[in-house]
């Protein structure tokens, strides 16, 4: 094998295991491994759950050898944010209030990791209950970003995006209320991805405790991972069917060449630095001889926390701004990460301007690496669809990543 084993995507760790080329006790030590020497660093993690992993490994990897193969997740190494509940496992949602807190079942999207073989190798840090942008308030300490640890790594999801970052596991479940997935992916250099609202269970999320309305309606789980491809496969386990009869295949549809319409987006806010890295990706989708058209985000929504109209926003959002499109690019972020010095102090300091409205609407959205600043910090590009499209937000994605413009460059050797 030519890369480090914890670097190893899943698309290629499930042909290794079934080949035999690989075991799963191998990589899930390479991550318990990477997490022992960078997790007192960089706290990605607030739980690390290294016995139950290697007694999962070693079940996964018995499982597979007598021709019981779960999926492509069996055998694969993913952590969960600390939002999710975990049975017997603290869910603490990094509140000081929560550290004691330990449920008695998963969450449903845990459950369906579980089922599909996953070793979960423990739960990862986050901006204290999902209230920030930055990933540098939590009870457990903030998580530091993988590139530069004088940078934030965003938030909330902010220590998965580093685990996944760094190799200490290959995909995290995640939530994303208005950008907590997408915006520390960007920051981090890795996939963040939210489906469309309803795709992915929330049940599960912090059960029992109250919860404001307005998260409620703008809260979307989110997987982090390296690639498209990858974040297909997690997504295939834990989409909720819409139809039993004819389930997506979103592994499938990632793969798909079909040419689109994209929209690129002239009405957002960027510095000059994430302009130019923006539009440079422009040109690597137009590349894939995609029609390009000039198009506008529907930043025109109700102030945070009016609902009052969100039910019919959601009906007649594919009609107001996906009339003559199917997808939609503009940059993730605003501007260039911003330092821990500039952000202590100011929960939202990385502003989800540019992803709260895939929120509200109930989009599905991905922001994918497509480049760096001067001081060598991810910068992402941000693919938005329509609702239920999410397979053609999965599709674009991977085709930019075979452009060769999205680094595969890790922040860790």
């Amino acid at each position: 094998m030519n890369e480090n084993p914890y670097y190893v995507g899943i698309a290629q760790l499930q042909t290794r295991f079934r080949a035999l080329e690989l075991s799963p006790v191998d990589v899930v030590h390479a991550c318990l491994a990477r997490i022992d020497a960078l997790n007192p660093t960089l706290n990605a993690f607030i739980t690390v759950l290294g016995d139950s992993a290697r007694e999962q490994a070693k079940a996964a990897e018995a499982e597979i050898k007598a021709g019981s193969w779960r999926g492509p997740l069996h055998g694969v190494p993913v952590g969960i944010k600390d939002f999710y509940d975990t049975a017997g496992v603290r869910t603490t949602a990094a509140f000081e209030h929560f550290k004691d807190r330990t449920p008695q079942r998963d969450a449903a999207a845990v459950t369906r990791l579980k089922q599909a073989g996953a070793v979960i190798v423990g739960k990862t840090n986050m901006h204290q209950l999902g209230m920030g942008t930055t990933g540098l308030e939590s009870f457990y300490g903030p998580a530091r970003n993988p590139w530069n640890d004088r940078y934030i790594p965003g938030g909330s999801s902010s220590g998965s995006a580093v685990a996944v970052a760094t190799g200490m596991c290959c995909a995290t479940l995640d939530t994303d209320a208005i950008g907590s997935c997408r915006l520390p992916a960007a920051c981090c250099g890795v996939v963040g991805f939210k489906g469309t609202y309803g795709l992915i269970s929330s049940q599960g999320i912090l059960e029992g405790e109250k919860a404001d309305e307005a998260i409620l309606w703008l809260s979307h789980p989110g997987i982090t991972t390296r690639s498209a491809e990858d974040t297909s496969l997690v997504l295939n386990v834990l989409a909720e069917p819409r139809d039993s009869a004819t389930p997506s295949d979103f592994h499938r549809l990632v793969l798909d060449n079909k040419r689109l319409r994209v929209g690129v987006a002239g009405n957002f806010t960027a510095d000059d630095e994430v302009r130019l890295v923006f539009t440079r990706a422009v040109e690597a989708v137009r590349s894939l001889g995609h029609d390009i058209v000039s198009a506008s985000a529907p930043f025109d929504m109700p102030r945070f926390g009016d609902l009052s109209t969100i039910e019919q926003d959601r009906k007649t959002i594919t009609a107001r701004a996906f009339k003559d499109i199917e997808v939609l690019l503009l940059p993730t972020t605003t501007a260039t990460v911003p330092a821990v010095e500039d952000a202590r102090g100011n929960a939202q300091a990385l502003t989800a301007a540019n992803t709260m409205f895939a929120n509200y609407f109930g989009l599905p959205a991905i922001s994918v690496p497509c480049g760096f600043d001067h001081r060598g910090l991810p910068i992402g590009l941000q693919i938005v669809g329509k609702p239920w499209d999410d397979g053609t937000v999965l599709q674009l994605a991977h085709q930019h990543e075979a452009t060769g413009h999205s680094s595969r460059k890790h922040p860790m050797p």
